[in-house]
């Protein structure tokens, strides 16, 4: 197996083989030999004649120069850090290649009604069924352009994912609705093998294609906020987690592999404050300083005064 990116060089080719013998997917191959491969043409070298300078003055270069995300400089760090360890074998202490922290930020959630606009306002079927059926069942894009007719299973009302993240296969429910938009699409396009397919019935749709339908649709529904496909799947999520469904249960239909991944949706979940006391309710009233008696009567005679 070999890089997918044009550059192909001894030491990514064999880079590539050592994940291949480890199992990694070829979006994380392709990945990381592309970030090895550009630290090498950075300093003109073969990497196994750099060290721990040259890698400080790279990252340096990513942050300052290219003004990479964060999730591409961690990204960067990962590839370097596995040609070190596995392909390179370097004595030096590869843990001084540091890690990014990573901005903590909240997804982008939708509510029912802005998904329904967004949805009304795709007038191709094929689009606009992906787009429901992410929604519908909390999937990944990649996850959505990759399903197969016979993954539909209406008897058991279930929906199979293969291979998503991490290599992990996962049924999800088919909701009632979602089995009757699937069947119309069906009846008008009459996929063969991948339910949405590209060009030709053997390629999955290209999720640009998706990509840009969303982006066109948010902006027609009116909707200002940052819309991907990938935000139907927080909506999904949210919803399901203020519908009540209990949180290692999503973590499950999600296919999170680690369940604090999912604890982020309790910050996107509406908080009904409105219904929360306040501690001061459960103070005895008597203690509070300066405590006014309600039935106190500014305008009444005090003691000891004659009335009017």
């Amino acid at each position: 197996m070999t890089p997918y990116h044009k550059r192909v060089t001894a030491f990514t080719k064999r880079m590539a083989e050592d994940m291949q013998l480890r199992n990694l997917s070829p979006r994380t191959i392709d990945a990381y030999t592309y970030h090895v491969d550009r630290f090498a043409l950075r300093f003109g070298k073969h990497p196994e004649e750099l060290g721990p300078e040259q890698i400080r003055e790279f990252q340096l270069w990513m942050i300052n120069e290219l003004e990479s995300s964060w999730s591409q400089f961690n990204q960067a760090v990962c590839a370097l850090r596995f040609f070190y360890t596995v392909t390179a074998k370097r004595d030096w202490v590869v843990q001084q290649i540091p890690y990014g922290q990573r901005p903590k930020k909240l997804p982008v959630v939708l509510s029912g009604d802005e998904v329904a606009r967004i949805i009304a306002c795709i007038t191709n079927i094929k689009h606009r069924t992906v787009l429901l059926t992410l929604y519908s069942a909390g999937l990944r894009i990649a996850e959505g352009l990759q399903l197969k007719v016979s993954d539909i299973d209406s008897q058991r009302m279930m929906l199979k994912v293969n291979q998503g993240k991490g290599a992990k296969d996962r049924y999800v429910p088919i909701s009632p609705r979602l089995l009757i938009a699937l069947r119309a699409y069906w009846k008008e396009c009459r996929p063969s093998d991948y339910l949405f397919p590209g060009k030709t019935d053997d390629t999955p749709l290209n999720k640009a294609v998706v990509q840009k339908a969303c982006s066109l649709a948010t902006a027609q529904a009116k909707i200002n906020k940052h819309v991907t496909p990938h935000t139907m799947r927080h909506s999904y999520a949210t919803g399901l987690l203020e519908a009540g469904v209990d949180l290692m249960a999503i973590s499950k239909l999600l296919g999170h592999s680690s369940f604090l991944t999912t604890m982020v949706y309790l910050h996107c979940r509406r908080q009904h404050f409105e219904n929360s006391p306040s501690p001061i309710d459960w103070l005895p009233v008597r203690q509070c300083p300066k405590w006014i008696d309600p039935t106190f009567r500014s305008d009444a005679p005090q003691k000891g005064e004659p009335h009017p």
